[in-house]
């Protein structure tokens, strides 16, 4: 059983996310472990503190300015390590970080150590589900772990900072990058975050198997016009904080001491100039210490473009007409760290010089990259724990790789079973047919971090292990193309349908692995459609006029349009991309020895029409109906809901939740309530429910959303059995920030909803007294 409350949304809220010590479990309470170390770690600050600062006086301008720059590997020169280069991302070689180090460390003036950093999103080596197929899982442990292995095999070859955890909640399935978080509800995105900051750091990220985290991106990314990266995005004051800044707030509160800041522009100002998200928000109000760095070239992308001039590097957003004024206005604007372009080590002086920046922030932005190198114990430690040679016995280790399984069999959602086809019997014939059948590129799905195609386990030969004698076809093939050409997503061609339908029909049951290429999802990876690609369906088709029984099971990084595959494929899973246990998985489920309990994070929409389409989404004066005109609809699309709505997910069981009681009628707007439910399994086998509680506020200052998730449990029950799963509500849950910024709990009705979708229809009030 997994629980989780979680404060993000007030002020100064108060995490307190334990690892407890008996089975992993994820409570809400501090415990007294994590009490004592509070003192611990402000007398080391204190000590860390002054020896910031006394390194700081013995610095050059020139040095500083070299602390501030981040460069990728392809850019580092042995003498820009020797003048005291700060940062370097992207190699992962552990003989060329020991290198860059060792030059670092004994051959510049002042010695300060290099912190590398890595894109580790859903594992290293051993790649664990997509996030967005983790946020399914509605457990934390599943995040928690991705991470654990994730920091640990990362710090083994030199690194100590992943540009994770990505918690851009995002209503945009068109956008390639919803495949690297949690979805689209922000509480979810919270929850999971705080957890893998915690997995990436512990209580400690100086330890040898921990890395410095930095949640990414600050902030609004998720929701880019059109879909497309890199994209604008405008929004309001409340909707900017009720929506979007609570998973970087979790994060924060989780102990993240470095930031990523974002590509777009929110309300017209690029998140790398951004002084008001950055330096009032993140620094002022959240008491941040840390450091933020750029994303690629961001800085330099602030700058305007000159027309008919020769290139001049990355710009556009045309808020700096030059390098030297978009420098400034990245560093005034708080930005600490400079990734990949160099504007501000290389106008620094000019700068100062006119003073267009101070020595103050320069001082200040040195200091805190120089804090955080002193709480990772980089000079104490600079180097891996591991010699170079020995680096590659840490990867894919038995417990990572089991933790990996599990993920990702946790992580599936059963959309649809149809006359209850899976589970599938192994001891019968099974025909393994689709182009992502006997496939290990694809499973480990978008930012795969060092994994290699050959640590995947196919989804054939997971089958095969399970089923002995199991046949394949590919049907037809998906291009993995990058950029895409003339045929941008395969399976153009139905050559190998004739094939497959031979192997379907002389088997008894067809697993049908069908979806997207992970060369689809991911960063700079928008799609127009939402569609299978290619012939997939019409595969589909073919395979369903054999009339043997088949599932469908996807591969994909985003939510699809699946309205034609509903009334085809009796039942279809959704395993995303699952990563190296990818076969293992999707077999442990097809034949159920896992019974699948994991839930949709992001709305399915019906067609691509109903994008945006999320379900804590406002109010309208005119509601849909699709039997009304003059109401908000789609006149061509016979229903108002999604294809698959948020929280929905079956089960090889039944569940009942039931009997939802709240402890008190009122609360007062400081005080707490409780609120429960019982949960049953009225079916005949063991299985997984995900309780979900949901608040509704009908009447405010401001529209609220129709529903709020503020709560889940992820419970496990034997047949016939019951459990009680009892949330606690409190001002956090029930306030919101109004368009002037400022948190707000207003006295009057409240509405609380419970169930194991956010179409729950079990309801109770209370009041909030003013």
């Amino acid at each position: 059983m997994r629980r989780f409350r979680f404060r993000a949304s007030i002020g100064v809220p108060v995490l307190a996310l334990v690892l407890a010590a008996a089975g992993g479990v994820m409570a809400a309470t501090q415990s007294s472990d994590e009490q004592a170390l509070q003192p611990t770690r402000q007398s080391a600050d204190q000590a860390i503190e002054s020896k910031v600062s006394d390194l700081l006086s013995k610095m050059t301008l020139e040095e500083k300015l070299e602390q501030i720059q981040l460069l990728p590997d392809f850019m580092v020169t042995e003498d820009e390590v020797r003048k005291g280069l700060g940062s370097v991302l992207s190699v992962t070689n552990p003989q060329r970080i020991r290198e860059l180090q060792r030059i670092a460390v004994e051959e510049s003036r002042l010695k300060i150590p290099i912190l590398f950093a890595f894109d580790t999103i859903h594992g290293f080596r051993t790649i664990f589900p997509i996030p967005l197929g983790a946020g399914a899982s509605f457990d934390p442990q599943v995040a928690f772990n991705d991470h654990k292995y994730g920091a640990r095999e990362s710090a083994v070859v030199g690194l100590k900072q992943t540009y994770a955890p990505m918690v851009d909640v995002s209503h945009e399935p068109r956008w390639g990058r919803i495949s690297e978080a949690a979805g689209e509800d922000p509480y979810l995105n919270s929850v999971l975050g705080a957890a893998r900051v915690k997995a990436i750091q512990g209580r400690d990220y100086s330890a040898s198997d921990k890395l410095v985290a930095s949640p990414k991106h600050f902030v609004a990314y998720g929701q880019p016009e059109s879909g497309r990266d890199y994209n604008t995005t405008d929004m309001s004051e409340q909707r900017l904080r009720n929506l979007y800044l609570p998973p970087f707030k979790a994060a924060i509160d989780a102990g993240a001491d470095t930031v990523m800041c974002s590509f777009n522009a929110i309300n017209g100002v690029p998140g790398c100039g951004n002084d008001y998200t950055m330096n009032r928000i993140l620094k002022g109000e959240w008491g941040f210490d840390g450091f933020i760095e750029g994303d690629w070239t961001a800085v330099a992308e602030l700058r305007a473009c000159p027309p008919k001039l020769p290139d001049t590097g990355p710009c556009g957003h045309g808020v700096a007409a030059d390098g030297p004024a978009a420098a400034a206005l990245a560093l005034n604007a708080g930005v600490d760290s400079e990734m990949t372009s160099t504007l501000i080590r290389d106008f620094g002086q000019q700068l100062l010089a006119q003073d267009r920046i101070s020595m103050r922030r320069i001082d200040d932005a040195v200091r805190r990259i120089l804090r955080v190198k002193f709480r990772a114990g980089l000079f104490e430690h600079p180097y891996a724990p591991v010699a170079p040679d020995k680096a590659e016995a840490e990867m894919l280790r038995p417990d990572a790789v089991a933790a990996a399984r599990k993920a990702a069999s946790r992580s599936m959602v059963l959309l649809q079973n149809k006359g209850g086809v899976l589970p599938l019997d192994p001891s019968k014939k099974t025909a393994v047919i689709g182009p992502l059948a006997n496939n290990q590129h694809d499973m480990l799905g978008p930012w795969w971090g060092a994994g290699r195609d050959t640590d995947a386990v196919t989804v054939l030969d997971g089958i095969k292990q399970q089923s002995p004698g199991a046949t394949y076809a590919e049907g037809c093939k998906l291009s993995n193309t990058e950029p895409p050409t003339t045929d941008p997503e395969g399976c153009g061609s139905d050559a190998g349908f004739a094939e497959a339908v031979a192997v379907a029909k002389a088997a008894d049951q067809v697993v049908l692995a069908l979806g997207e290429t992970r060369e689809m999802s991911g960063e700079a990876a928008a799609r127009s459609t939402l569609d299978l690609p290619g012939r997939q369906e019409e595969l589909i088709q073919a395979i369903k006029a054999t009339g043997k029984p088949f599932a469908v099971v996807l591969f994909n990084g985003r939510p699809l349009t699946l309205e034609g595959v509903v009334d085809d494929a009796p039942a279809i899973l959704d395993a995303w991309f699952p990563g190296v246990q990818a076969g293992p998985a999707v077999a442990d489920v097809v034949f159920g020895q896992v019974n699948p309990g994991g839930k949709l994070p992001v709305s399915f929409p019906r067609r691509l029409g109903q994008v945006p389409i999320y379900y804590n989404h406002e109010p309208t004066g005119r509601p849909c109906d699709p039997e009304q005109k003059y109401v908000s609809r789609h006149r061509d699309i016979p229903s108002c809901s999604p294809l698959f709505e948020f929280g929905h997910g079956l089960s090889y069981t039944t569940f009942d939740v039931s009997n939802l009681q709240l402890s008190s009628s009122t609360v007062s707007k400081n005080g707490s309530l409780r609120a429960s439910v019982t949960v049953t399994n009225t079916g005949r086998r063991k299985g997984d429910e995900v309780v979900q509680l949901y608040l509704h506020d009908p009447v405010a200052s401001i529209s609220q959303p129709v529903r709020r998730l503020r709560g889940f449990e992820r419970v496990t029950l034997d047949p016939g059995k019951s459990r009680s799963v009892t949330f606690t509500l409190d001002k956090s849950d029930f306030g919101f920030y109004d368009n002037r910024g400022k948190f707000t709990v207003e006295p009057g009705q409240i509405d609380v909803y419970a169930g194991n979708s956010s179409s729950a229809s079990m309801t109770q009030s209370f009041t909030v007294r003013g």
